[in-house]
């Protein structure tokens, strides 16, 4: 498993850096600032979302091999590797039919590339590991025949803290520990409730501040994310057949998906909710003759992607509802429930084992060329744009981030036109102004490329680096005065900020 899984995502071994690993990575100064580790840890200057131990082991890696993405992307997949191992031994563990074809599964299904092969998405994979390890220690902690079970109950709380400081999204776990009791017929009673709660309040706490990040650092404000109630339910229960559908057909994976028009005026739009409220009955009134596995198997799938269904507002919702990497742990859901499956229908139909075996090997074998060809977008930041236009012609925000890499590589008027098909699609998008806004400065266009600037600013006033671009038109105007203010202005707002002393100096 280990074997194939590494070889799988053979295109991405010597892939570059991807969206976002700017941020994380190559211009992240909390890897090479002296007290970096201390702000990474206590403080507010992460470039995302609260994830320390992600930055901790990127700041290791950056002393080890610099900006080689070769290690970092190597890190993913080997940690992806010990994910899919974890999730074989946590169902045999817990005596889950064909829990090693549920790993190989995980291991080589193609939704899981975004995460694997995207170094930004260490915080998935990192998060994965732990998270994993946590259920495995309170599967031995609840088992009556464990030596010393409260030894492995601490060392639970320890990797719950570890798996929340990678990614906050594991505040699902208490669910999936009262899972486990139900599916392995343990009492949950006062006592069994009184030990989730330490879980419960850790997640709670990491959770809550996550939702103020998003709403108060990553901005989830505005007309963009002014969604209602019902609305957010109707996008709930469509991207939960959504992550379904992926997993048992996954064609056309996209990097980003196109954003769907949801209105509750709109009757159609209730067809997913009152589908799944149909398929809860029927698991319900059913579970007497299919045992517990597959209300487990919902739930868990549910649980572990409410946090990303829409129902709190996240910053990606501005372009998409859905993405690949927000079912990576989900998903073990249901690939457990299809492998107990194939195994039970193997130990029941035992003339048909080998066709049945066969199949499964191929199904697997199947799944890990997609993994290949999938992994083959990520190699390379202008094709995984291309890819992503070819898919999704409307995404503005890929129209945008195809421009920064054609400008980055001198080519300004193609990199010009996708800036303006951006602003079409998305007139008040102040990054689009931004980017514009420097390529025209580059042409000598500085009147219009003034106008851009200035608009950026009026949108994100505290945007450092829309600050300094309209600083940059200024002084080319020749009006050093006002250029020095907005200069000052981006040092108020980020006092770390080198581009910023270079053109004020």
């Amino acid at each position: 498993m280990a074997a194939a899984t590494v070889f799988a995502y053979r295109p991405a071994w010597h892939g570059g850096f991807l969206w976002d690993d700017d941020a994380y990575v190559t211009n992240n100064e909390l890897l090479t600032a002296r007290d970096g580790l201390r702000r990474i840890w206590f403080s507010f200057d992460s470039p995302s979302q609260y994830f320390p131990l992600v930055y901790t082991t990127f700041r290791i890696e950056h002393a080890l091999w610099g900006l080689n993405p070769l290690g970092y992307h190597w890190v993913n997949i080997l940690l992806h590797v010990a994910n899919a191992l974890l999730v074989w031994r946590l169902l045999a563990r817990l005596n889950v039919p064909g829990a090693w074809l549920a790993g190989a599964i995980f291991a080589l299904h193609p939704v899981q590339v975004e995460s694997v092969a995207w170094i930004t998405e260490r915080k998935n994979v990192l998060m994965g590991f732990f998270f994993l390890l946590t259920l495995l220690a309170w599967a031995v902690f609840v088992d009556e025949r464990t030596k010393r079970p409260w030894h492995f109950y601490g060392l639970a709380l320890v990797l719950y803290g570890l798996a929340l400081s990678a990614k906050t999204t594991a505040c699902t776990l208490p669910a999936a520990l009262l899972l486990i009791l139900w599916l392995q017929r343990k009492r949950i009673n006062l006592e069994s409730i009184l030990q989730i709660v330490p879980f419960f309040l850790l997640g709670l706490g990491m959770g809550l501040v996550a939702v103020w990040w998003e709403r108060y650092h990553q901005g989830t404000r505005g007309a963009l994310f002014a969604l209602g109630p019902i609305e957010r339910i109707l996008i709930a229960s469509r991207a939960v057949w959504f992550y379904l559908g992926k997993l048992i057909w996954p064609s056309t994976l996209t990097f980003i998906y196109p954003r769907w028009t949801i209105s509750p005026t709109h009757l159609l739009d209730y067809v997913w909710l009152l589908t799944a409220v149909g398929l809860c009955a029927a698991i319900y009134f059913a579970r007497r003759y299919v045992g517990r596995g597959v209300e487990v198997a919902a739930v868990f799938f549910v649980a572990t992607l409410s946090p990303v269904l829409g129902l709190i507002m996240l910053y990606t919702f501005r372009y998409a509802f859905v993405a690949d990497h927000y079912q990576y742990l989900a998903c073990i859901g249901p690939i457990a429930l299809v492998s107990a499956g194939v195994a039970s229908l193997a130990g029941t139909f035992e003339r048909s084992r080998p066709l049945i075996f066969g199949t499964a090997v191929a199904m697997v074998a199947t799944l890990a060329v997609l993994t290949w060809r999938q992994s083959t977008m990520y190699a390379d930041i202008e094709a995984l744009w291309r890819t992503t236009l070819a898919r999704n012609p409307t995404c503005w925000m890929a129209h945008n981030n195809l421009g920064i890499v054609l400008f980055q590589k001198g080519e300004i008027d193609e990199a010009i036109a996708h800036y303006r098909k951006t602003l079409q699609m998305q007139p008040d998008f102040s990054d689009a102004d931004y980017n514009l806004g420097n390529a025209l400065l580059q042409k000598g266009e500085t009147d219009e490329a003034l106008l851009h600037c200035q608009k950026a600013v009026m949108v994100q006033p505290f945007d450092p680096d829309a600050q300094v671009a309209l600083g940059n038109a200024l002084f080319q105007k020749r009006l050093v005065d006002d250029a020095i203010v907005h200069y000052e202005k981006a040092l108020a707002l980020r006092p770390y900020y080198v581009i910023a002393h270079y053109s004020l100096s």
